[in-house]
């Protein structure tokens, strides 16, 4: 049995593409590592890789990880500058037996040892959206709101009193989970981070246990959402936990996320976006959210690639829903809509 999930319709052709590597016999650490870096290539998922939104001083810098769980060995870099695939460079770290994660100069002097590709990661496209940024904020300045990372505090509002999670805009994760053929499992993440964050910042993508954990006599985890309130908790190893004392993935999810999520709520009157997608060592998949319309992509052996569409219920379960071509059609249109200031 093989199998991958992976946060977001963004990873649809990345899913694609190692199913088809994983089909033919493939290792779950090289498809993995293919979906991520699909991702991170393409220059209109404005959260990932190549044309991914900037910090506030208009650099781009990059978080990712990579584990294999088999061994638990794992590898990760943040805030790391200027280098094509992140997620390639943190597969490389994982190889070591220490300095497994670095940050800033230190993972940038690492990536260039290693030969890995230096590529200008910040593109025409994702300055105008920065530029328009400086030009929202200063309006609001002008007008004497409050800035947030989020949206305005009006929406913000609103979405608290519907139930739905308050979300910081450009800040999408792509993080995915793989089994193959053989039963290993691995998994892996990606990300340039909230946009307008402060120079140096990084989320729970590149931290184990936070944002990703993997261990194949269990299952594996990957996030997406507010990388500060993800932190809180050791969230991803306590899905794979859970996995292991034999709960079905996306019972583990709901619990997990539900549970921190009212947590939150409870001891700081509110909770961000958090949302995960797990596998279990069987090939068995969830995925749960607080943020409405979460979407997220799986393909199991004998099946079909699937985008589906989170609806976090109030009894704390998550129900999925099929997203309609339609649906996905905008979902692109929407990105590779032309951006103007």
């Amino acid at each position: 049995m093989w199998g991958i999930i992976a946060t977001w319709r963004m990873a649809l052709d990345g899913i694609e593409g190692a199913a088809k590597q994983l089909e033919e016999g493939g290792r779950a650490d090289d498809a993995v590592e293919a979906a991520i870096r699909e991702v991170e290539d393409f220059p209109y998922f404005k959260s990932v890789g190549y044309g991914g939104l900037p910090n506030e001083q208009m650099v781009v810098e990059l978080d990712a990880a990579f584990m294999d769980g088999n061994t638990l060995s794992f590898g990760a870099v943040g805030a790391l500058h200027d280098f094509a695939n992140p997620v390639s460079v943190a597969r490389a770290l994982a190889a070591d037996d220490a300095n497994n994660l670095l940050v800033g100069e230190g993972a940038d002097l690492f990536a260039e040892r290693a030969g890995f590709e230096r590529k200008a990661m910040l593109t025409d496209r994702a300055k105008v959206f920065y530029r328009k940024r400086l030009a929202e904020d200063e309006k609001r300045r002008q007008e004497g709101a409050a800035l947030e990372l989020g949206e305005p505090e009006a929406e913000q509002e609103a979405a608290r009193g519907a139930g739905i999670a308050s979300a910081p805009r450009g800040h999408d994760t792509v993080g995915a989970v793989c089994l193959d053929e053989q039963g290993l499992m691995t998994c892996a993440t990606s990300t340039s981070g909230l946009f307008m964050k402060r120079p140096g910042r990084v989320g729970d993508s590149p931290i184990p246990g936070a944002g990703f954990y993997v261990d194949s006599e269990a299952g594996g985890a990957a996030s997406t959402g507010l990388g500060e309130d993800v932190m809180k908790g050791c969230l991803a190893y306590e899905i794979v936990r859970l996995m292991g004392e034999g709960l079905h993935p996306q019972a583990a999810c709901e619990q997990v996320v539900s549970a921190f999520s009212d947590k939150l709520t409870r001891r700081r009157g509110k909770a961000g976006d958090i949302s995960f997608v797990a596998m279990d060592r069987a090939g068995r998949w969830g995925a749960a959210s607080n943020l409405e319309g979460f979407s997220f992509v799986v393909q199991t052996q004998g099946s079909e690639p699937q985008v589906y569409l989170a609806h976090p219920q109030a009894d704390g379960s998550c129900a999925h829903e099929l997203a309609s071509q339609e649906w996905q059609d905008a979902y692109m249109a929407a990105r590779l809509a032309p951006v103007s200031e």
